[in-house]
């Protein structure tokens, strides 16, 4: 089960993740409580090990103020939340970072057709974190997909079964307050999707492996 920690601001936060075994790590670079600099997001990013993938966060920029900061930022993915059309992903194809495009359910839910390299299915208010009806989406999606919206550590394990996702992204649900993470959090949700991971299996094994 791929998990992604979404919305990181603090280092010990960082590590907290990277130590739970998170595979993925986001900074939120737009409008948001839990909003970085790409300065920050560069210091932050530079202690993630190669291994796991560090993604900047956008939601609505356009793709020539995306590539600056992501390329300040230093990071290994490019995350376009929302309504981006799929030339801002063409567009940012030559970085050679791994495209990561997030949408509602009612959104084109075929991994790649935009030119992303991963997806992430979220509520029908995305990025509102709150939890809905996972098991719609169940069988739909296609290629390797990311389920979010409203998990957390007590229900992630359920929502994988409704949903049957080749991975799972969390940000509020690992928070004590709006933009406050907390380790421990961190830690039970990496274990609990982990843990759920025998009873789902995604659609998109045996795919290439994110740049």
């Amino acid at each position: 089960m791929y998990v992604k920690i979404c919305g990181l601001r603090e280092p010990g936060h960082v590590t907290a993740a990277v130590e739970a075994g998170a595979d993925a790590i986001g900074f939120v670079l737009t409008k948001s409580s839990r909003r970085v600099t790409p300065a920050r997001a560069r210091e932050l990013a530079s202690a993630v090990p190669e291994h796991v993938l560090t993604v900047a966060v956008f939601a609505g920029e356009p793709s020539g103020e995306v590539r600056a900061a992501a390329l300040e930022a230093g990071v290994r993915g490019i995350q376009l939340h929302g309504d981006h059309p799929h030339e801002d992903f063409t567009a940012l194809k030559d970085l050679g970072l791994t495209l990561v495009r997030a949408g509602a359910a009612g959104t084109d839910l075929r991994c790649g057709a935009f030119d992303e390299d991963l997806l992430i299915v979220d509520a029908p208010r995305p990025g509102s974190g709150e939890p809905w009806d996972w098991s719609a989406v169940r069988g739909r999606p296609q290629g390797r997909w990311m389920l979010a919206g409203g998990l957390d550590p007590s229900n992630v394990a359920g929502a994988i079964a409704a949903a049957r996702p080749w991975g799972v992204d969390v940000s509020s649900g690992v928070e004590l307050a709006p933009g406050v993470k907390d380790a421990g959090l961190i830690a039970d949700f990496v274990t609990a999707a982990r843990g759920a991971a025998g009873t789902a299996v995604g659609e998109g094994e045996g795919r290439a492996t994110p740049r």
